[in-house]
Parts: structure tokens; C-alpha cells; sequence
């Protein structure tokens, strides 16, 4: 089988590139460039540091996000990010592991970690655990994990605004149905043990795993786990 190339969108020029190209680009959009020069031309313009950050979901690698985050936003703030976009379906526990330590913000986490010298608060700041080159992971609910992992490409100098943007994330992945070929748009959870059970709508209609529920195809590492749908409908990001 051919490999597919991940593909995605940069937000400001709205090219379509492969994963391998988008960092690349990033850094010399001429677009982005334009953009953030028409904003400093308007008014005297508050900057401050931010980092650029890739988001991507272990042995997921379709799923990806370039972010830029400034750098005393918290850990905690990130997490609601990746939450509202990515992850959130049922409220479960979540932790960063960064250099060694575990930084969770739910107070069930406290006895969870109780034992563990190395816990510490999502209310730290991401200049004070993060450094350009650096990588760390992710985890969100710790039955049905979804790991993430993250890498800190560089930090610059922006005009003040979101705490978190967006520069660029991936194009759905197209998965071919298992039964005949087009477009898959839901999973069945049973099938899903064993490998298999993408079905596109038709097919889907006449699946016959009874009691089952099938969950929709999403753009999201989560997609066919637990309850997970899509992400938060109230996402202001």
C-alpha cells in the first residue's frame, strides 16, 4: 500500500503542506509576515515572547498542530486547549511529563501522585519548564490514554494578543471504509479491537455489531475512543 503524507493548513496563507514542510514554511510565510507587520504599522504594538510549539499524537503522527503559545501562559491553560480541541469527553484526569516531573492540576491527582516526589502544579508557566529544542509528552485519561507529544521549536518575539493560536494543523486524514473502500466517516467501537470497523456512511447503516455504538471519524488522536465526538462546541480558542 502507498504510504500517505500527512497533510495540513497554515492559517494565514491557507496553502495546503505536508507535515514535513509546514515548520519549514512557518518561519517564512510571507503572508504571516504581512500580517503581523500591518498590525505593528497600525499602532505602537505590545510584544511579548512566545514559543512555537508542535503538538502531535504518539504513533499518531496524522494528528499534528503548530501552536504558538506565549511563554507565561500555564500549563494549565494549554491543557484546557488541548482539551477543547483534541481530547475532552468525559472530564477524565490528564498530566504533563516534563523532564522528569508530573505536572497535573485535578485535585484527584494529588492522591493519585501521593507517593510520587516528582509531582508537581499545571499552574507553572511555560518559560519556567519549557526551552526551545525541548520535547515532553502528554497524556489525557489514564484507561483509554491518548498520549501526546510535544517539542518546543523555538521562541520569538510576537504582538500581544491570544494566549494560544493556532499557525497550522493537519487536513483530516482520509481512511478507506473496510467494507467498500470510500471514505470512512464513523468507527465501530467492537471492530475497532481487532483492527478494523472504519465504515462510511452507507456501510455504517448496515453494520451488524448490535449494541454497539459507532463513533464518528474525527480530526483528533481521540477519535473512535471512550465517548469521544469532537471537539468542544463552545471552543473560543
Amino acid at each position: 500500500m502507498a504510504r500517505r503524507i500527512s497533510k495540513g493548513t497554515c492559517t494565514f496563507c491557507h496553502r495546503e503542506l505536508s507535515k514535513a514542510s509546514m515548520t519549514r514554511h512557518l518561519a517564512s510565510c510571507e503572508q504571516r509576515i504581512a500580517m503581523q507587520g500591518e498590525r505593528e504599522s497600525r499602532q505602537q504594538a505590545k510584544t511579548i515572547k512566545a514559543f512555537h510549539v508542535v503538538v502531535e499524537g504518539y504513533r499518531l503522527p496524522m494528528y499534528w498542530m503548530h501552536l504558538e503559545v506565549a511563554v507565561d501562559t500555564p500549563l494549565a491553560t494549554l491543557d484546557r486547549f488541548l482539551r477543547d480541541t483534541w481530547l475532552e469527553c468525559c472530564g477524565h484526569l490528564s498530566v504533563f511529563r516534563i523532564g522528569g516531573f508530573n505536572y497535573y492540576e485535578d485535585a484527584e491527582m494529588d492522591a493519585y501522585y501521593d507517593w510520587d516526589m516528582r509531582r508537581k502544579n499545571m499552574q507553572a508557566k511555560l518559560e519556567e519548564v519549557f526551552s526551545p529544542g525541548q520535547t515532553c509528552s502528554y497524556e489525557y485519561d489514564f484507561g483509554s490514554t491518548t498520549e501526546l507529544t510535544l517539542k518546543v521549536i523555538s521562541e520569538r518575539e510576537v504582538k500581544a494578543g491570544k494566549a494560544i493560536g493556532v499557525l497550522a494543523r493537519n487536513s483530516l486524514p482520509i481512511v478507506p471504509c473496510d467494507v467498500c473502500g470510500k471514505p470512512a466517516t464513523h468507527l465501530c467501537t467492537r471492530c475497532d479491537y481487532e483492527d478494523k470497523g472504519c465504515l462510511c456512511d452507507a456501510c455504517a447503516q448496515d453494520h451488524t455489531c448490535s449494541g454497539v455504538r459507532l463513533l464518528s471519524l474525527v480530526n483528533s488522536p481521540r477519535a473512535g475512543v471512550c465517548g469521544y465526538t469532537g471537539p468542544n462546541p463552545a471552543y473560543t480558542w
